[in-house]
């Protein structure tokens, strides 16, 4: 695809917002308008893109292989080792009024731009990059699509494994593997978090082994085709006790009931409150403290968050996901995620792997 229309949307963004020039160095925004993904390097990567000029790629010499070239949206301006590319970047961006930087750009080259540009007032790159992610067009959910239901595959294929006398980093492993062979160009996360490990919500897969009654949290996600996938699942190692198929039944409720409260133009925080009052009504209110959820797309975590506070309406194209979770300290944790997103017609949930309790051996 060609990142030209994205860059003159940005550019559309940059009149709306006062800015005359972005800056964007690593982090999702720069694939986003490039197609390119720099490497976290102490050589510097920048986009220069001014509102009313043409956008050039400042990259290390030895990086330029690595850019597929776009003449039509940006020309690539390779530096070298004995270039200063703080200077290059200065000179590319004039005498700019009002800068915006990219949010992940290393605090180094930040004050270096700062010193060269002594004119400027710098600001966030989302005052221009974030206002056109956030809401996905229609290649941009199928792509959405893709990486959800190949997680899904994996999840229904893991309903059939057996948990018993493995090690979370083992099963972890497995997970890992499974998004790549559907079609993951790269894992982000893959948690398993086993019995009372279950109830830290970011549990890190360790040597516990699973066994006989254990609850088991799979949430994993990866990336395909530059956009992300998210899902949460769970396992039960043989029959489940009453307690943990009553707790997860009402976390079932709360995340149908926040699913179909995400209609567009419903804030954001009515759709976490949805989902949070079932949990709290059924006894659980301490034990779920995370938001319902979190925006998706060319990050795992993006906007918009799905939590109290945030009263920004959803719009047709907002892409997030809903996981209430419900934790027992010492005991287990349940949580289940799926990527929602919202549409004229009404929510339209993404991942399609059941939703039962899977019970394994």
């Amino acid at each position: 695809m060609s990142h030209a229309p994205r860059l003159d949307r940005a550019r559309t963004r940059m009149e709306t917002v006062g800015v005359d020039v972005l800056l964007l160095s690593v982090g999702a925004d720069l694939p986003y308008l490039t197609g390119y993904e720099a490497m976290p390097l102490e050589r510097l990567t920048m986009l220069v893109l001014p509102r009313d000029g043409e956008a050039t790629l400042v990259v290390p010499e030895l990086e330029a292989p690595r850019v597929v070239p776009e003449p039509d949206a940006f020309t690539i301006r390779p530096w070298s080792e004995t270039e200063d590319p703080i200077a290059i970047v200065a000179a590319l961006a004039g005498r700019p009024g009002r800068v915006a930087i990219g949010d992940r750009t290393w605090a180094r080259f930040v004050l270096a731009l700062q010193e060269a540009l002594p004119g400027a007032t710098f600001g966030p790159g989302r005052d221009v990059v974030g206002a056109l992610r956030l809401r996905k067009d229609a290649a941009e959910v199928l792509a959405l699509r893709a990486a959800a239901h190949a997680v899904d595959a994996v999840a229904a294929e893991m309903r059939t494994r057996p948990f018993a006398g493995r090690t979370e980093l083992d099963v972890h492993r497995e997970l890992v593997d499974r998004m790549l062979e559907h079609g993951h160009q790269r894992p982000n996360f893959a948690i398993v978090a086993s019995g009372p490990n279950g109830a830290s919500p970011h549990h890190d897969p360790a040597a516990r082994v699973i066994g006989d009654g254990d609850v088991v949290l799979c949430d994993f996600g990866g990336t395909m085709a530059g956009y992300c996938s998210d899902i949460t699942r769970m396992f039960v190692v043989g029959e489940p006790t009453a307690e943990i198929a009553d707790a997860y039944a009402v976390l079932q409720l709360a995340q149908e009931e926040a699913f179909l409260a995400a209609t567009v133009g419903t804030p954001c925080e009515a759709v976490d409150a949805a989902a949070r009052s079932v949990i709290a009504d059924a006894g659980f209110g301490p034990n779920f403290m995370h938001r319902t959820g979190h925006g998706i797309g060319v990050e795992e975590h993006e906007d918009p968050y799905i939590v109290a506070g945030n009263a920004t309406p959803l719009e047709p194209g907002f892409a997030f996901s809903i996981e209430p979770g419900i934790y027992l300290r010492g005991r287990f944790g349940l949580r289940l995620e799926d990527i929602v997103v919202a549409a004229e017609s009404g929510p339209d949930r993404l991942n399609c792997a059941s939703r039962d309790l899977a019970v394994v051996g």
